[in-house]
């Protein structure tokens, strides 16, 4: 009688479990891949373009175009943990397409305020007026935002990642987790310059180890106690604070392609 191989309920749940690690094998090399060319592009468009607080955004298609790279970049790598585990229940592409859904939206918004700031010609908000207390109470305000309930219970969700019905429907509810997490980082880009590389490595390492790190909850303390320092400096000072490109200084710029 010739012998039948039979598939035991074990030989298939360790058969399942070695496929559910190549996809999230997999997904994290494509994410990752995806996050080390945003870098490159956004490194390469963006060099030499920082004027500092209040730099101009452009015409709207080459900030969405710069704004959906910068935002890939910055904020894939901490989501990785979150999609890669996902990626076992749905396409990790569709919910990567939701997550950076939301952050083009709040890009947007953005943009909006600055339209609405320069179109009335506020004098107010130039640097030799208001601007550095503007600057800094923006980046004060998103210090004392780390210590909210609202940062904790977004950066909790944010870390801990839920059962999805859907790709790009769970990537939009991660979005809204990670802005309500991350959004006043954002704002302390913004007014720091949105276009300086080193402002933006520094937000990006912040966000990544607020939400991947072990001791990522514990550490929006210390975030916040410096974010708080850096808005008074900010504002009393803004000269004496190393890589911030006072607008009008004579920091060498590239012409924006429009």
């Amino acid at each position: 009688m010739t012998e039948h191989n039979v598939v035991t309920r074990d030989d298939w749940l360790v058969a399942r479990n070695q496929l559910r690690e190549e996809v999230q094998k997999r997904t994290s090399l494509l994410l990752l891949g995806a996050a080390g060319v945003a870098w490159v592009v956004t490194f390469e468009r963006m060099r030499g373009m920082d004027e500092g607080p209040g730099t101009d955004l452009g015409g709207l298609g080459w900030y969405l175009g710069i704004w959906v790279t910068m935002t890939a970049a910055m904020m894939l790598p901490s989501a990785l943990p979150h999609v890669a585990r996902l990626a076992r229940q749905v396409p990790a592409l569709g919910f990567a397409a939701g997550y950076l859904a939301v952050w083009t939206a709040y890009g947007l918004a953005a943009y909006g305020l600055f339209w609405v700031g320069t179109t009335f010609d506020i004098g107010w908000l130039a640097w030799d007026a208001a601007g550095p207390y503007v600057a800094g109470g923006l980046i004060v305000a998103a210090g004392l935002y780390e210590l909210t309930p609202l940062k904790h219970h977004s950066l909790r969700r944010c870390r801990s990642p839920e059962q999805t019905v859907g790709a790009f429907r769970g990537g939009l509810g991660h979005g809204l987790d990670c802005v309500g997490c991350s959004g006043g980082l954002m704002v302390v880009l913004f007014a720091l310059g949105v276009m300086s590389l080193v402002w933006m490595a520094i937000v990006a390492a912040i966000i990544f180890a607020e939400k991947v790190l072990p001791r990522g909850p514990g550490l929006t303390r210390v975030f916040a106690v410096a974010l708080v320092v850096l808005g008074i400096w900010v504002a009393a000072s803004p000269g004496s604070v190393p890589r911030l490109t006072e607008p009008g200084g004579s920091s060498p710029m590239m012409e924006m392609e429009r």
